[in-house]
């Protein structure tokens, strides 16, 4: 059971980082919760999907690192990792985007059901990420 959900959630992180859209759903379940850092929670996949459309217009992130944690019944699962990241498009409510890299620890949580991700809530520090674009923004800027 442990395997398993190790297996799928390093699945989800392979599918991430290939932009497999398809394959990345195809690992949820129909009513999967995701619980968004500094966010709401949003359920089912067509949810999820919007949110994936929107994070592959403004970012081209890689996930690499990931370390996963199970617990011993494979319903839980824990991976910690690192985000590599390009700020491509401004998000709504965040600052402007102008290509800064980013480079930001980060963590998620997993309930797996029947072989599928029901649960995902991801973790960052939001601050941090605030604070490594702005200084990428001031260094792009030209002299006056």
């Amino acid at each position: 059971m442990a395997a398993e959900a190790e297996t799928v959630v390093r699945a989800y992180y392979a599918a991430f980082n290939a932009g497999d859209v398809e394959g990345f759903l195809g690992l949820l379940a129909p009513r999967v919760a995701h619980d968004i850092n500094q966010g709401r929670r949003e359920i089912g996949k067509p949810a999820f999907q919007r949110f994936l459309k929107r994070m592959a217009a403004c970012y081209r992130e890689k996930i690499v690192g990931i370390v996963v944690m199970t617990d011993r019944t494979g319903r839980r699962a824990a991976a910690e990792f690192t985000v590599l990241g390009t700020y491509v498009k401004t998000d709504k409510g965040l600052p402007a985007a102008t290509g800064q890299r980013y480079r930001l620890p980060a963590g998620a949580f997993f309930e797996i059901k029947g072989g599928r991700v029901a649960r995902i809530s991801n973790t960052y520090n939001l601050n941090d990420w605030l604070a490594q674009i702005s200084a990428a923004s001031h260094k792009r800027r030209p002299p006056r």
